[in-house]
This record gives structure tokens, sequence and C-alpha cells, in this order.
């Protein structure tokens, strides 16, 4: 209060209140307080990424399911040819479902169903080549459907293998013991019913996307709609 009874003029002036407001956000600036940081986030309103990110652990290898699935194939192939030329008689077969399924002891030279009867020793080395096919694919394989059809294909592969080297007439020409029929159809084998199973089930396999190592081949148009779904 002044003399004069007039109020007096405390308030500081523009300058001073401007100056006041610089320092203190200067002072905010060159603080070290990590909590004034801005956060980017992302456009589409998600949370921020970590800043590391495991990375997932691959699949474990399915060599031994393939092996597995081969030794009971080969067993039973090998079982049932033996119980075949023990018990049925050439020429005398045996019926199981009147004559539309039969048991039918059949030497056979050719291909599975009997199939190119007069190059004997050019299917014994392409049954070589497919184990060792079979065998090389394994050793890396991660995808158990794969390992099956693999298992099935190796497994029927090898047992009529053993048939080529030591059944009559001699190695590389030996004849494979085929005893099942059915109707119409080509007197077959366990192991041929493998070996087209197994097949049929790769080729399945391929046009579908799946690759032995256990994931799927994306194709262009799933792509282009998960871009299109992304944008949504």
């Amino acid at each position: 209060m002044r003399h004069d009874r007039g109020v007096s003029d405390d308030r500081p002036t523009d300058s001073t209140s401007h100056e006041t407001d610089e320092q203190g956000l200067d002072s905010a600036l060159n603080s070290g307080d990590e909590s004034a940081t801005p956060v980017e986030t992302p456009p589409d309103g998600s949370e921020p990424a970590a800043a590391s990110v495991a990375t997932a652990a691959p699949k474990p290898l399915r060599t031994s399911m393939l092996v597995t699935i081969a030794l009971v194939v080969l067993a039973l192939d090998l079982v049932t040819k033996i119980a075949a030329v023990r018990w049925i008689q050439p020429g005398n077969p045996v019926e199981i479902i009147g004559d539309v399924v039969t048991l039918r002891l059949v030497r056979n030279p050719g291909a599975a169903f009997s199939m190119a009867t007069g190059m004997t020793w050019l299917l014994t080395i392409v049954a070589v080549c497919v184990v060792i096919a079979v065998i090389r694919i394994g050793r890396t394989l991660r995808s158990p459907l794969w390992a099956l059809g693999l298992g099935l294909v190796l497994g029927g592969a090898l047992g009529n293998l053993i048939d080529r080297f030591f059944r009559a007439p001699g190695p590389l020409q030996g004849h494979v013991v085929d005893f099942v029929s059915v109707g119409w159809w080509p007197v077959f084998n366990v192991a041929d019913s493998s070996i087209v199973c197994g097949a049929i089930m790769l080729v399945v396999l391929t046009l579908f996307g799946f690759e032995p190592n256990g994931e799927r081949v994306r194709s262009t148009k799933d792509d282009a709609d998960t871009k299109s779904a992304g944008r949504e």
C-alpha cells in the first residue's frame, strides 16, 4: 500500500513473465527425465514392437519317424511274402471274398502291378536310386506328413529290392513275390501298395505347398489376400 492509499502494482511485467517461461521450457528440454521422451506409436494404433524378438525354435527332425515307418512296412512285407510262398500253391488261389478277392501266388519280374516285366535289372537300379534319394531327404526332414509318405515309399522300395537281390533267378534279376488279387487289378503285394500310397501322398503334399522342412509355400494369391486384409 502506498501512503496515498493507492494500490501498488506488484505484478511482473510482460517481459519478465516471458523470460521466466523460456527458462522453464529450456530446463524441461535439457533435463535428463526419460519420461519426457515421446514414444512413437505405429500408424495402425497397435502397441509398439518389442526391441528384440525371440527367434522361433526350429521344428524337430522327423528322421526317426521315417525310419520307423519304413521298418514297419518292410517287416510286414517280408512276413507276408514268406507266408505266401509257404502256404499258397502256384495255380491254386485261396478265395477270401469269392472270386473278387483272392490270394494268388505270382512271381513278378517287372515293376509294381506286373508292369515292365522285361526290364528287371533297370527296375532294380531305379529302386536303389529311390532308396538313396529318400535317405538324403530324410536327413533334413521336419514334416510329419512327409515322413509318413517317404516312409511308405522307402519301406516298399526296400521290400521289393530285397526280392530283386535274393530271390531266383539271381541278383538284380530276382522276381518279386506278389500274392494279393482284387478283381481285375493286377496281382500285388504289401510293398506295391505302400509305394503307391506314399507316392500319392507326396504328390498331394506338393500340390498343396507343404515342404519337407515343415513349412508351407504361400501362393501369390494368398499373399495378396493377406496384404489386403492388413490394409483393412
